[in-house]
């Protein structure tokens, strides 16, 4: 079985989200539908979606300044999913599964 909930994304932003409009952030598998998405959450979490965004995040130069000199790297690509949830239902994120 394909794992397409990969994490759920804990941030400021998020947490905004989640108390404004009941709308819960996961990083998710790159080549997962939105209708995949959302049975995956129904399934995992025991809640209703209402509705799925989905965005692929750009991969990410980075640089960093050691006494060794310059040290080039690169940040992966991913995909985010933002899921709108019925008004009555919640998820848990923090609590252990």
């Amino acid at each position: 079985m394909k794992r397409i909930i990969i994490k759920p994304v804990i941030s400021e932003k998020a947490e905004r989200l989640i108390e404004k409009h009941n709308q819960y952030t996961f990083i998710v598998a790159k080549d997962a539908n939105k209708i995949e998405i959302a049975k995956a959450i129904e399934e995992k979490y025991n809640v209703s979606v209402k509705a799925v965004n989905t965005a692929i995040m750009p991969a990410k130069m980075l640089r960093r300044y050691t006494k060794r000199g310059i040290i080039h790297g690169k940040k992966p690509s991913y995909k985010k999913a933002v899921v709108t949830l019925d008004a009555n239902d919640s998820i848990d994120i923090y609590g252990t599964e």
